[in-house]
């Protein structure tokens, strides 16, 4: 197991020099330090010796990636890549363009985040199982079909339509709710309750049917067969054993997905006014602070990583056959 965990995390080195030097080439392709210098001054007709100083200011006056004037290892170490990326891999995002730190930005905002992605998590984890349980007890049946017609269109429609209908009918209809905002505390229940809704009811429809499909497929196994010859009921049958053999293809989906909770939802945060990081990410995309979006890029990519290893340990845990070489 050491060895096993060792080697994933020595593998997670060069990806994610990998996604760092992808970030940087694209981001720079987009526009350049100068570019970054105008829109940060907000001035039209900035001079050149202003964009100059904001550049040293900022550390954007070196080469991107190789300084040719240097000597020795200087000519990676002394770029804006190297400057600006090595230290991620201590966990030190170092400032934004406005001079605030990234660190602290990223601790004050993830409460935030988990105070709705985690219960749109947990509750639609609930609620997605129960409902393809619910399919799969009742297979080739009217209410099955009505089922899976209803996951079907559920999946048709935009997350957007969800958010902007929510907001309109719950919050300026109904008057339940402020239809944006944020509260630490109980206070803030209300804010993030209706987030948390359309969240659930957004994935309804692929994650419902991708349950379904994989109890279908463990429905029709010999075990089951053999349960229902001893007499089970279906229920039994259902819950007792398609359920548990069910667990490590669920977990291939549900693990994976923890550490990435961290990260916000991009567009319910932006829209419902939550200082999270998703609206931390859109912010800096918009502003084109390439330090911000570079770190979060960097801990998405450390995150997912730390799930795919949650999730073979917890193979482990569900079935013992497997075992980690």
């Amino acid at each position: 197991m050491l060895a096993y965990l060792l080697r994933r995390i020595l593998y997670a080195v060069p990806i994610l020099i990998g996604v760092n030097l992808l970030t940087f080439a694209l981001f720079f392709v987009v526009n350049t330090p100068d570019d970054m210098a105008r829109m940060q001054l907000g001035i039209k007709r900035v001079t050149p010796e202003a964009i100059e100083k904001w550049k040293q200011q900022h550390g954007y006056d070196k080469p991107l990636l190789l300084n040719g004037a240097s000597g020795g290892a200087g000519k990676i170490t002394d770029t804006i890549f190297w400057q600006k990326s090595a230290s991620m891999f201590v966990l030190d995002f170092g400032y934004s363009d406005d001079g605030r730190s990234i660190g602290r930005e990223i601790a004050t905002r993830m409460g935030p985040s988990l105070a709705i992605a985690l219960p749109t998590f947990l509750i639609g984890l609930v609620a997605y199982i129960s409902f393809a349980l619910l399919m799969t007890l009742f297979r080739a049946t009217a209410l099955d079909i009505a089922g899976v017609a209803l996951c079907v269109l559920l999946m048709s429609v935009s997350g957007l339509f969800y958010i902007i209908g929510g907001q309109f009918v719950v919050s300026k209809l109904w008057h339940l709710v402020p239809i944006s905002g944020y509260d630490g505390g109980i206070g803030g229940l209300k804010f993030v309750a209706l987030p948390i809704v359309i969240g659930v009811i957004g994935s309804v429809g692929s994650s419902s049917r991708w349950y379904r499909t994989i109890f279908l497929e463990e429905i029709g196994k010999d075990y089951v067969r053999t349960a229902r010859a001893k007499g089970l009921s279906e229920l039994r049958v259902l819950f007792r054993h398609v359920l548990k053999n069910a667990m490590i293809p669920i977990l291939t989906g549900v693990v994976v997905v923890i550490p990435l909770l961290f990260m916000g939802s991009l567009l319910t945060e932006s829209f419902f006014g939550i200082p999270g990081l998703g609206s931390y990410t859109i912010d800096a995309i918009n502003a084109q602070d390439f330090s911000v979006v570079r770190a979060m890029v960097f801990l998405g990519s450390l995150l997912y990583i730390v799930g795919l290893i949650l999730t073979d340990i917890s193979y482990t845990m569900v079935d013992p056959r497997v075992r980690l070489q």
